[in-house]
């Protein structure tokens, strides 16, 4: 009897041993660390009248950046606010572009065009700050530009405004990318 007891708790003990797990891996559907900073634009309410009462949708204008030259804007729709901030901010981070920044500045002068917005960018001396308004602070704030003059002189939508600052960003060229695309040397452009 005692030998059979012996038995059952060596079979009990090597169980135990077996049943240890391992430690586990990152779950993939965990939420990881944002790369990306954002910023809500705008928010706009559409009601529907129907016959069986009021229809409350909801779109929202979400910019992304990282602070260091990427920087993405989308937008989304949903019943509710939530659920449009983050179809916007899903959008917004598919639709990243690199932005060329020199010293904190843009290189040159640009003017961006969406719809019947036009938003000027030029570059500034170190210490100026961000003089922009609105959304288009809010694109270059998340693009990083730290010093920068503009100007809206269009229409002032708020959507469009943003997406002209982001067309007037993409539209920068540093001074090497345009010797490259001449095939000169640096020093003979300037």
């Amino acid at each position: 009897m005692e030998k059979e007891i012996e038995k059952v708790e060596e079979v009990k003990s090597t169980k135990v041993e077996k049943t240890e797990r391992k430690p586990r891996k990152s779950n993939p559907r965990q939420r990881q660390q944002k790369l990306y900073e954002e910023e809500v634009i705008s928010i706009g309410r559409v009601t529907k009248v129907t016959k069986g009462g009021r229809h409350f949708r909801f779109s929202a204008v979400v910019v992304v950046g990282d602070k260091k030259g990427k920087v993405g804007l989308g937008t989304g729709k949903s019943n509710e606010v939530p659920d449009a901030i983050k179809k916007a901010s899903q959008a917004a981070t598919k639709n990243i572009v690199k932005v060329s920044i020199v010293d904190g500045t843009i290189p040159h002068e640009a003017i961006g065009v969406c719809g019947a917005s036009r938003v000027m960018l030029k570059p500034a001396n170190k210490g100026t700050g961000v003089k922009a308004g609105g959304p288009v602070r809010s694109v270059l704030e998340m693009a990083g530009v730290k010093d920068i003059l503009s100007k809206s002189l269009g229409s002032s939508t708020k959507v469009n405004m943003a997406y002209a600052t982001l067309e007037a960003l993409k539209s920068q060229k540093t001074i090497e990318q345009i010797a490259n695309l001449r095939g000169k040397k640096v020093e003979e452009i300037r």
